[in-house]
């Protein structure tokens, strides 16, 4: 996206939506530094003296004490009337996806940024929760904002920090999840942990977007850095609309930014794709373990019959006769149950899944978000909550099914 000069509003291209292009422009417009007024001279009367105010907005009390607002209560009472951005990563509160973008969140001064990340990487965990096992989180910082490590998945984080138990305000403005390594585009946001992140918020229904950077082998962090600078201004349209409520309803914005992201073509509304990659299962090593456990289980068995043996003999000196011939009962049945235990091999194997891209076909609907991203264009795909039904596939299934009870019918 360029400028055409300093003054007029940046040129997008315009296959995205009005609304969209509004808010990219006043977003971008919003970050460029305002022109400096001139100095006023020693003869021009005071500014405030000039509108007919008074130059001090202290109360006659403030004023007799001199003693006014603190700085301190100054700074609280801004805060409050900040936009909350809570902020998470699916790939660990360490990531440098998470750093650069929290970075420049702070450094705006516009909002009450928050984290709340794993602690290490969790990506491809997708809706997972954590149920019935404790989870750590710990207070840290990222970048000036209050942060928590949590020993979590994605949506652990998420509804953790929505729950109101770690942070002070009740609910943010918005939820960001990102900036991820890797594509969340297509099917593969079903494994997403960015995806999982932003759709999590939205069914507490607080509005949310999901951020991924297209990774390639010869990707740096840094690249994070960019994708961040492309990223902002649809952040910041974002926050400003939902404060409006203008933002889109009942659904999260699913960004994908292409692996040069200073080099992108543009933003680009999409449209969910099929897409996934190959998942290839590569074998690392391979070990047979003999079997102990039957073993293990006669020579307790065993033991417990001598056991009772020697309680019998130690009953009356005159049993001894009764006892010798338990004892040889006893033997025998020791050695059936025992035996010789069969030489099972148990066999362990370990494999490592690796992520294969696969060639785009050629033809393709340029508005999916895969083909847009691989386009160079930064994709913004518009989702639900919802597994939705086709009402086409829903009639097939409810033939299917009619008749499959026919069928047991005549049975």
């Amino acid at each position: 996206m360029t400028m055409s000069s300093d003054s007029d509003p940046p040129k997008v291209p315009q296959f995205v939506p009005q609304s969209l292009v509004s808010d990219l422009q006043s977003a971008l417009l919003s970050r460029r530094p305002a022109a400096t007024p001139p100095e006023a001279t020693s003869d021009e009367p005071n500014s405030e003296e000039a509108k007919g105010g008074e130059a001090s907005t202290a109360s006659p009390a403030e004023e007799a004490s001199g003693v006014g607002p603190s700085s301190a209560d100054v700074a609280q009472d801004a805060s409050e009337t900040k936009p909350v951005v809570l902020v998470t990563c699916a790939d660990g509160i360490n990531s440098a996806g998470l750093e650069f973008l929290v970075t420049a969140l702070v450094s705006t001064g516009q909002y009450d940024v928050s984290v709340c990340a794993p602690e290490s990487g969790k990506f491809g965990l997708g809706d997972s929760i954590t149920v019935g096992e404790t989870i750590v989180a710990t207070s840290t910082e990222v970048s000036g904002a209050k942060a928590f490590q949590v020993s979590g998945t994605p949506v652990d984080c998420v509804s953790l920090a929505l729950s109101a138990a770690l942070f002070s305000w009740s609910k943010p403005t918005v939820v960001i999840s990102g900036i991820n390594k890797g594509s969340s585009c297509g099917n593969e946001s079903f494994h997403s942990g960015a995806v999982a992140g932003a759709k999590e918020a939205l069914m507490c229904g607080i509005p949310a977007i999901a951020i991924s950077l297209k990774w390639k082998n010869e990707s740096l962090d840094t690249d994070f850095k960019d994708a961040v600078n492309v990223s902002m201004p649809l952040i910041q349209g974002a926050i400003r609309d939902v404060k409006n409520g203008q933002f889109p309803k009942s659904c999260f914005l699913n960004v994908g930014i292409p692996a040069s992201p200073s080099t992108n073509k543009g933003v680009k509304i999409t449209k969910q794709s099929e897409w996934r990659p190959m998942l290839s299962w590569q074998a690392t090593s391979a070990k047979k373990l003999p079997s102990v456990a039957p073993q293990f289980m006669s020579m307790h068995q065993s033991l417990g019959f001598q056991l009772a043996q020697l309680g019998r003999d130690a009953s009356a000196a005159g049993a001894a006769r009764r006892a010798t011939a338990q004892k040889k009962n006893v033997e025998v049945e020791s050695v059936a149950a025992a035996g010789k235990p069969e030489n099972k091999e148990v066999v362990k194997k370990q494999f490592r899944l690796e992520l294969v891209e696969k060639q785009q076909d050629e033809g393709l609907d340029g508005d999916l978000d895969y083909v847009a991203l691989e386009n160079g264009f930064i994709s913004v795909t518009p989702l639900d909550v919802q597994l939705r039904m086709h009402p086409e596939i829903q009639g097939s299934a409810s033939d299917w099914l009619a008749s499959i009870l026919k069928g047991d019918e005549e049975d």
